[in-house]
């Protein structure tokens, strides 16, 4: 080939190469999170956010020898960071914080600064959680769009159920005090026990007298917090916390190890057994019945792997102030 056709030819495809390459190189936002979870939940919310002139990496934090887990971390290695700011942001469960409105450190930290990103709710398993969401995580685990549970209608009675003594918890924690009535005795309290699905009533009644039992323990106790803890009802209310809506506020694990689960292992284990009951009386055959019910155990999922990708969460409003919070910071 004659050097002078080489080299036209070579710098038509520099030509073409510069046309389709940008002219300015995107820029990297980092976005430090808690776990694993979290990467897979911010990495869904800010890929609508990333443009042709910057884009997001989503991350544990590091230290100087390995990878870090937790809040206490993301906040720590952001906030002491001089690039805090639209090149790196921090996004975080908030826990008790949001509704604690700046009585602690932590509190402050994830309140009053631009550039961290909560959740709003305790933390990314309440947005799994999401009533409205529950029946569809069960027509992906078993594939059977039989609505057998009102979900909606047991976590609105569930969340009526303990508001008031939610009241009590979080009204220590919002005195900055978390030994009196810590967290752990409030799971203990607000736990449900064998849920039969034809009658949660049973559940909910035995539930109901618990925490009934409890916050009169409460009034018994401290009885000059009783109206500070009526008054703290406007105050959350402000803030998105109303009686029907509780389970959103709660501790996460514990929403969906001691609550949802529970829900959702007996309705999906009725719904299988559905499934398998039609395939046994329409497969006309042996081997037809067991092709039909291999493939259909291979295509049904694990109930929890399903919650865990569930993101019917998107039309809560507390999914919205998250959309809020990002835009300010990188209007679109």
């Amino acid at each position: 080939m004659p050097k002078t056709l080489k080299h036209s030819l070579s710098s038509d495809y520099l030509d073409a190469a510069r046309l389709l390459s940008p002219k300015k190189k995107r820029k990297r936002v980092v976005a430090y999170v808690e776990s694993y979870d979290d990467i897979a939940f911010w990495r869904d919310i800010l890929n609508d956010f990333e443009t042709s002139e910057r884009y997001f990496e989503v991350m544990l934090p590091a230290s100087s020898r390995n990878l870090v887990h937790g809040k206490k971390s993301v906040l720590m290695q952001s906030l002491q960071n001089s690039q805090l700011g639209e090149n790196l942001i921090a996004c975080v469960d908030s826990d008790y914080d949001y509704l604690m409105q700046g009585v602690s450190d932590s509190s402050r930290n994830v309140n009053e600064s631009p550039y961290v990103l909560q959740t709003y709710c305790y933390a990314i398993e309440n947005f799994w959680c999401y009533a409205g969401s529950l029946h569809e995580v069960c027509v992906q685990s078993t594939l059977n769009d039989h609505q057998i549970f009102d979900f909606k209608r047991f976590m609105k009675e569930y969340s009526e159920a303990i508001y008031p003594l939610f009241m009590w918890n979080i009204f220590f924690y919002r005195c900055n005090d978390v030994h009196t009535y810590p967290m752990k005795r409030f799971n203990e309290n607000t736990t449900l026990q064998l849920i039969n699905i034809k009658n949660p009533q049973q559940a909910l009644d035995k539930l109901r007298n618990t925490i009934n039992r409890e916050v009169d323990y409460w009034k018994t106790r401290f009885p000059d917090y009783v109206e500070l803890v009526e008054k703290q009802k406007e105050q959350v209310k402000e803030l998105g916390l109303t009686p029907d809506n509780t389970y959103l506020f709660i501790q996460g694990h514990h929403l969906l190890d001691n609550v949802v689960m529970k829900l959702l292992i007996p309705v999906c284990t009725q719904l299988r057994r559905e499934q398998e009951d039609r395939i046994r009386r329409k497969s006309v055959h042996s081997q037809q019945l067991t092709n039909e019910l291999t493939g259909y155990e291979r295509s049904a999922l694990p109930v929890e792997l399903v919650l865990r990708k569930n993101v019917e969460y998107k039309q809560l409003f507390l999914y919205r102030w998250i959309l809020e919070d990002l835009y300010n910071i990188f209007p679109l």
